[in-house]
């Protein structure tokens, strides 16, 4: 299927390699806690906080972390002060990074991501000068379960069905749906394509980029996966995301 981006379909499923071993619950817990100070502790006015809890449970987070990073998020024992932070560069190839950071010492991260930079020959900018080439979107993903003998998605049916319920692109797929809204009805949207009957694997606000490029060859394919998956699993970074896109043959070749 045409994703919004490639890296961004890996990064769906190596979530879930991921989720299994606890390794993102870290970072899970950390956007409740900042999502808790920001809008307070009760989901149905914070709708960030909402999404938060909805990821944390799809990771399997247990219930007891995710309340106390709400408690730790409303003031209630000691924890870091963290501070939101995004920083911005080219990868390897050329290709636009914009990472989302949430650190209690901004100088650390800053010197790692630097590093991680030069060290896969890509160059960390200056804020401004590739943000502007994402848009910040919902996103509702539907994934059919073929392990559990769910039939192959109608991609003209859902399509119908996700535009009629206020989505403003969907890209389809037999086993995968893409459904793109504004940020502000992702939760409306959401309702209504559940309501209408179908799986939601995720839902959330995301980076897209406005343009794709093209990677072709092999080894700058599998240099800019290594350093997307190295920046990914830095403990101070939240999200990752880039404009390039590769072949279904040479992913497979990687």
């Amino acid at each position: 299927m045409a994703g919004h981006s490639k890296w961004a379909n890996i990064k769906h499923k190596k979530a879930k390699v991921d989720a299994q071993r606890g390794k993102i619950f870290t970072k899970l817990s950390r956007e409740i806690i900042v999502a808790v100070r920001q809008g307070g502790p009760d989901p149905n006015g914070n709708f960030r906080l909402k999404i938060a809890i909805q990821k944390a449970k799809e990771a399997n987070l247990p219930n007891d972390n995710i309340q106390r990073a709400i408690q730790r998020g409303a003031g209630a024992g000691e924890g870091a002060n963290y501070e939101e932070l995004s920083y911005e560069g080219y990868g390897p190839g050329g290709v636009a990074v914009l990472i989302e950071a949430m650190t209690d010492n901004r100088n650390r991260t800053a010197s790692e991501i630097r590093h991680l930079f030069t060290k896969y020959g890509g160059n960390l900018g200056e804020s401004g000068c590739v943000a502007w080439m994402f848009d910040r979107k919902g996103l509702i993903r539907l994934e059919v379960d073929e392990e559990k003998g769910e039939k192959p998605f109608d991609e003209d049916e859902v399509m119908l069905q996700a535009l009629d319920a206020g989505a403003f692109d969907v890209q389809t797929g037999p086993y995968e749906v893409e459904i793109y809204t504004t940020p502000e009805e992702l939760e409306e949207v959401k309702n209504k394509i559940s309501e209408i009957g179908y799986t939601i694997t995720t839902a959330e606000i995301t980076m897209v980029p406005q343009n794709m490029v093209a990677v072709t060859e092999k080894d700058q394919a599998e240099k800019l996966l290594k350093f997307m998956e190295i920046v990914d699993e830095q403990d101070d970074v939240q999200n990752v995301y880039a404009n390039f896109d590769l072949s279904e043959s040479l992913l497979q070749e990687i």
